[in-house]
């Protein structure tokens, strides 16, 4: 019964690679996040605060207190 032969590794390492393209969105989706989140971060100035049920507001105030480490 012959055995199943394989390529070697050597062989399938010089056989050329085939050239994938991305979709357009592959790269614009990125560069758009990253454009929104810096003009979010370099205009805070314009941001307003949102109104939160009074629960809410005492869980943030925790948990920014937890995370500057004064717990």
């Amino acid at each position: 019964m012959p055995a199943a032969s394989r390529r070697p590794a050597a062989a399938e390492a010089r056989r050329p690679h085939r050239r994938m393209s991305l979709p357009w969105w592959a790269l614009a989706l990125p560069v758009i996040s990253f454009v929104v989140l810096l003009t979010v971060v370099a205009a805070p100035a314009e941001a307003r605060a949102a109104s939160a049920p009074q629960g809410l507001v005492a869980l943030l105030e925790l948990l920014a207190r937890i995370v500057r480490g004064g717990a």
